[in-house]
């Protein structure tokens, strides 16, 4: 659940800090981008270089870069990340964030951060009971924060009790349970299909469309980062999943993909159809290549399987089916007209006649158009944005 997140680390002056080093290293290796944010006090117990070294990024301490007068904008800071946890979280820390007090970068990240917000107490075993911090723990989780709890050993003043930061293995189970327990799609098996199809006239050359299979990967990385087990079914492309997560299986003719589709698409709760498939294919493969001649050449063509079709007549009453119409007249009749007639819950409509909007452009133009003909037309967006406004889409529909 962590691949693909984009995780805010603040370390706080405690001997525990020493763990951060192991919590970014895990957190890397969950697939997260993580960006460490320090108290000054905590560059005392360990160096923003070894932390920087291991996220791969620089580490921010102080407001200003002190080379360049350069303000670290703690509102960017405090935006950019999906979650925010707070490891070690000292007893200074917890007061100020209870408190609203900002004395440093953390803290004013931490005013600013849009995202949910984690903290892993680390302090010794008195300071832990005292009233004031049972008091400020409440009052931080009554604003939202997630109490990630500490665990029980021998502290470093040498008294044995609770105190100890959890282990950074238990703070990256805690997180990947917490999001998958609030990811929307979570148990959502979900089969995307991406690309353009190949067919074959001879070993050397084929049929083929302009599809990047842009806008299926972004779908699969958009379904996949809302907890669903994504199945992606990819013609011939050059695209990479964000997410390892995603089950992909390469194939390049209309017969590869349903194939696959028929295999797949019983166990799952949705298919989104964005492939752009062959709707012909040729009749005949030569062996050998074709030499030229001085007189043309004809191919003859046959129809391939209507997959959406196909598995519009095999749907269960559970399973929700998207299909996409790219058109270049008449759009939103030529689109109602294939959404009802292939038994679809949701068509997404794009035109080539709309600038930015088709195949391989980064942006993307559509209306979305459900069973009983609400329609929701967006504006121009980058293909990632379009992949979430469907997703949202997807997700109701699986709600009903």
């Amino acid at each position: 659940m962590l691949e693909g997140k984009k995780i805010l680390l603040g370390v706080c002056g405690s001997i525990a800090a020493y763990k951060s080093a192991t919590l970014v290293r895990l957190l890397v290796k969950s697939g997260a981008q993580v960006q460490v944010v320090m108290t000054p006090d905590a560059t005392n117990f360990i160096t923003p270089l070894t932390l920087s070294t291991l996220s791969k990024n620089p580490v921010y301490s102080d407001y200003f870069k002190t080379e360049t007068g350069e303000w670290n904008n703690h509102v960017e800071l405090g935006l950019w990340g999906d979650a925010m946890i707070i490891a070690p979280a000292s007893a200074n820390t917890m007061a100020k964030m209870a408190g609203g007090l900002v004395d440093n970068l953390l803290t004013a990240v931490y005013l600013s951060a849009k995202c949910p917000v984690y903290f892993a107490p680390a302090m010794d075993l008195d300071m832990w009971k005292h009233d004031s911090t049972q008091h400020n723990i409440t009052a931080l989780q009554g604003f939202g924060n997630i109490l990630i709890p500490p665990g029980s050993g021998e502290l470093a003043s040498g008294l044995h009790g609770e105190g100890r930061m959890a282990e950074p293995e238990e703070i990256v189970a805690f997180l990947n349970d917490d999001i998958k327990k609030k990811s929307p799609l979570t148990g959502k098996k979900i089969l995307v299909t991406a690309g353009p199809t190949y067919e074959a006239i001879d070993p050397v050359r084929f049929i083929g469309n302009h599809s990047s299979g842009k806008m299926g990967f972004a779908l699969a990385d958009e379904l996949a980062s809302l907890g669903a087990d994504v199945t992606l079914v990819a013609g011939p492309t050059a695209q990479i999943s964000k997410y390892q997560s995603i089950k992909r299986i390469d194939v390049i003719s209309a017969a590869d993909v349903l194939l696959e589709c028929l295999t797949h698409f019983p166990l799952a709760d949705a298919c989104v159809m964005c492939a752009a498939v062959a709707d012909y294919t040729p009749s005949h493969v030569a062996d050998q290549k074709i030499k030229k001649h001085d007189d043309g050449l004809t191919i003859n063509l046959k129809k391939t399987t209507d997959i959406l079709k196909t598995l519009g007549q095999q749907k269960r009453a559970y399973q929700v089916l998207v299909g996409f119409a790219l058109e270049t007249q008449n759009e939103e009749q030529y689109a109602i007209d294939k959404l009802q007639k292939k038994n679809l819950d949701l068509i997404v409509l794009n035109s080539l006649n709309d600038k930015g909007a088709g195949f391989k452009n980064d942006t993307n133009k559509v209306t979305l158009i459900d069973r009983q003909l609400n329609k929701t037309t967006y504006d121009l967006k980058n293909k990632t944005e379009v992949a979430r406004d469907i997703c949202i889409k997807v997700t109701q529909l699986l709600k009903k």
